[in-house]
């Protein structure tokens, strides 16, 4: 991401069919924290949040760092992804939360253009205080059909819905969830998928077997189309299929294991997809984790 590389470094002129990466801090500077924490992982992905990942601030960046880390990327051909924050939720009950998460989720997407990211990550939140599903995606019609209306420019990014792991009354966690929400959006040109493997094995798709990735992506194309999936969190999981609960392992170690990441890898619609990690253990669990996928991409 410099000139100044170290033999262990990742330099690549052009992607490879998926490039793997992590989440990375960026308190202190996007490009000085970040993209040192992305090298010594050897990522060829990152994602970043630009807020307070747990807050509603929307904070305006600092322009030298923003565009050293845009430069940097494009140099490189490095992907790079914003999440939104937790806190959005277009299906909430509360007025307040709803205006809050337009807000935003609309700096998340000025941002994301701003540092060259690709997409931002937005989670599909859930039907709160009883109100029926079908009112909940009104609002998510009404609220986030004009943010992405809005993406008119070239360098706009994508937003990519992330289903959840099927807590309380989520609206979107198996994968024929995602019709009634891409309906609700007219498919919007501007409209992606981020596939996050614990959550969708915690709602209950078993990756595990001889076909079991494959059958998950099978059907998340028959659902959304080809060519929606964007971007998928490569997260292993603590907790056994249809738990229901969203707690990440390291790759290989949970109960997912290895072998559905190799079998994602191969599958059609993840074509030059980048995986993104979320897992524990740190600076050093996440460079472990990085290199786990890339050998299992490459066998």
């Amino acid at each position: 991401m410099s000139s100044n590389k170290s033999p262990s470094t990742v330099s690549r002129g052009t992607l490879s069919r998926n490039p793997v990466g992590g989440h990375v801090p960026v308190a202190g500077g996007l490009a000085s924290v970040g993209l040192s924490y992305a090298r010594e992982l050897g990522a060829e992905a990152v994602q970043v949040f630009v807020a307070n990942p747990r807050g509603w601030a929307t904070p305006p960046g600092n322009p030298k760092q923003d565009e050293e880390f845009r430069a940097a990327c494009a140099a490189e051909n490095i992907p790079a992804y914003v999440h939104a924050p937790y806190l959005i939720n277009f299906g909430s009950h509360t007025e307040a939360t709803a205006e809050k998460s337009v807000e935003s989720l609309r700096h998340s997407l000025r941002r994301a253009r701003e540092i060259g990211a690709l997409g931002v990550v937005v989670h599909t939140g859930s039907a709160t205080g009883g109100r029926d599903r079908a009112v909940a995606l009104k609002q998510v019609r009404d609220r986030m059909l004009p943010l992405l209306d809005e993406l008119t420019h070239d360098d706009d990014p994508y937003l990519l819905l992330e289903s959840t792991a099927g807590q309380g009354f989520s609206l979107c966690s198996r994968t024929w969830d995602f019709g009634p929400y891409f309906d609700a959006l007219d498919a919007h040109p501007k409209l992606g998928v981020c596939l996050d493997t614990c959550h969708i094995f915690a709602a209950g798709h078993d990756l595990t077997g001889p076909s079991g990735m494959k059958q998950t992506l099978d059907l998340l194309v028959d659902t959304v189309g080809e060519g929606r999936l964007k971007l998928v969190h490569a997260n292993d999981s603590k907790d056994v299929v249809g738990a229901h609960k969203d707690r990440h392992e390291n790759i290989g170690t949970g109960h997912i294991g290895e072998e559905p990441f190799r079998e994602l890898m191969l599958h059609p619609a993840t074509a030059n997809v980048p995986l993104i990690i979320e897992t524990p253990g740190g600076k050093e669990g996440h460079a472990a984790d990085v290199a786990r996928l890339k050998e299992l991409r490459s066998v």
